[in-house]
């Protein structure tokens, strides 16, 4: 499904700046094409500022439909047009590409991230995740490192974006399962128990680019 001519788009563009890449800005639907849509110069809600933005700019993009689910599609900007006010052209997506995320449920995908792990008795360790989301994660463990189900573990996630950025996520999990494997290790299951929702945002956005890569192998 597309977004119909004055939803509201909700848009970060790729930056080198990892603050910059950070910015939420929103647009509008003023016309669609084709193969386009015509947004509104997009602006940063609270400041006002206008983005301006540049034929190639690659955008990160979500609308909201019925029910709080969000609906995410990458695009890059194409040409301008003028008119009555200035419009931005971004390539329209396949429909394919688009992803729905309901606001309790969060797309999980296989990743192999560094995690650094403090247990309540101070114990740190540092371990490579198997998969992630945003409700939480999982990570493999050798017979060293002793846990149980209901610990509560202070980690930091780093984790890498497509323009080269990369960013430490910081929450508390909660051991919820732990599987003995073959080969003596053991994988461990987490849920977030304390996330902000700054922090988390980050994660879904890795997600979210992760999927993109996967379908466009």
């Amino acid at each position: 499904m597309y977004p119909k001519i004055n939803d509201n788009l909700y848009i970060q563009v790729a930056s080198s700046d990892a603050v910059e890449a950070e910015v939420e800005y929103r647009s509008r639907i003023a016309e669609t094409e084709d193969e386009a849509f015509l947004i509104e110069i997009p602006m940063q809600e609270g400041s006002g500022r206008l983005k301006k933005l540049t034929v190639g700019d690659e955008l990160s993009v979500y609308f909201m439909t019925e029910g709080g689910i969000k609906n995410y599609f990458y695009t890059h900007v194409v040409g301008f047009k003028e008119d009555v006010i200035r419009m931005v052209r971004v390539r329209k997506p396949a429909p394919e590409s688009i992803f729905k995320i309901q606001r309790r449920s969060f797309l999980r995908v296989s990743a192999e991230l560094e995690l650094a792990v403090k247990s309540s008795n101070g114990n740190r360790f540092l371990v490579r995740t198997e998969d992630v989301g945003g409700g939480g994660t999982s990570f493999l463990t050798d017979a060293k490192v002793k846990l149980d189900v209901e610990d509560k573990l202070s980690c930091w996630l780093l984790v890498p974006y497509r323009n080269g950025t990369s960013e430490h996520v910081n929450f508390e999990g909660e051991v919820v399962r732990i599987k003995t494997l073959e080969n003596g290790r053991s994988l461990a299951m987490l849920k977030f128990a304390a996330i902000s929702d700054t922090e988390r945002q980050k994660i879904i956005r890795y997600c979210f680019e992760r999927q993109f890569d996967f379908r466009n192998r």
